[in-house]
């Protein structure tokens, strides 16, 4: 099951599983973004999820991970990730970013969003856009026999054709399977042909996190939340793949991402 430097490697059952894992969290996520609306709580959408999750017969990965008190990550604006859900008032005109892990019998699934609740000017939602934008093209551009850093090249090489964004560097992707965090690190930036190799049976998370200022950031506290040094808003998507003979196969998103791996022109690798 692991190969070099710690990699751990699926058969197709665990991948099974690993999709089925997936789908929850997926199906979670799009839960969250038909219910969040100005009023709400983050609470209540930390509730909304585990309810959601725990129906499905799965187990919510974060909850009392290294500690964490609850289901979701949600950061709100200059926030980045890993903010703790509490009683915060979401508003009109605030960007939310909701990072979501489930688990199905011992396999992980790990995916986030970031969404505009009511109006927000149009750069942020160009933020928004670049950010998931460089998610897709970094899995797109992993292919078996290639390399770790083909994703970050891709990452880095979308964000910087887009604008003056800054990328964050200390926070990364990185492998998943039987735990929700495993090597290898997949960084958002780097040169491609470096790294672990991509071969069948790996499974990794794609996370770009990214800024309209600097990339400095500082946690708060409460030990967790991730914010920008500067106070610029961020976005943060993420998405959990594998790699088949036949392409990738996007573990989290609901159509396998058939349909945008197919919009970007690379082969897609789900049954």
């Amino acid at each position: 099951m692991f190969r070099e430097r710690g990699i751990e490697i699926k058969t197709r059952d665990q991948i099974a599983l690993m999709r089925k894992a997936g789908l929850v969290v997926g199906q979670t996520l799009e839960l969250v973004r038909a219910s969040i609306r100005p009023g709400m709580t983050i609470l209540d959408l930390d509730a909304l999820a585990e309810d959601h999750i725990r129906s499905c017969g799965a187990v919510p990965s974060f909850l009392g991970y290294h500690g964490f008190p609850r289901t979701l990550c949600v950061s709100v604006n200059d926030e980045v990730v890993h903010g703790i859900p509490g009683e915060r008032v979401i508003a009109d005109g605030d960007v939310v970013s909701v990072d979501c892990g489930a688990i199905v019998a011992g396999w992980h699934g790990d995916a986030a969003m970031t969404v505009a609740v009511g109006e927000i000017p149009d750069e942020v939602r160009e933020l928004i856009r670049v950010t998931d934008e460089a998610m897709w093209r970094g899995i797109a551009a992993a292919a078996l026999g290639g390399r770790v850093t083909d994703i970050s090249h891709a990452v880095e090489s979308y964000v910087r054709s887009q604008g003056d964004y800054g990328i964050l560097e200390d926070y990364v992707g990185h492998g998943i399977g039987s735990a929700m965090h495993q090597p290898p690190d997949v960084p958002n930036h780097g040169r491609p042909g470096k790294g672990p190799k991509l071969v069948e049976g790996l499974a990794l998370a794609v996370e770009p996190m990214i800024v309209f200022g600097s990339p400095e950031t500082r946690v708060l506290e409460d030990g967790w939340t991730v914010v920008t040094e500067d106070g610029s808003w961020a976005a943060h998507s993420e998405n959990t793949f594998t790699l088949t003979p036949r392409g990738a196969w996007v573990l989290t998103a609901l159509d396998g991402g058939e349909a945008k791996l197919t919009e970007l022109g690379v082969p897609f690798g789900g049954p």
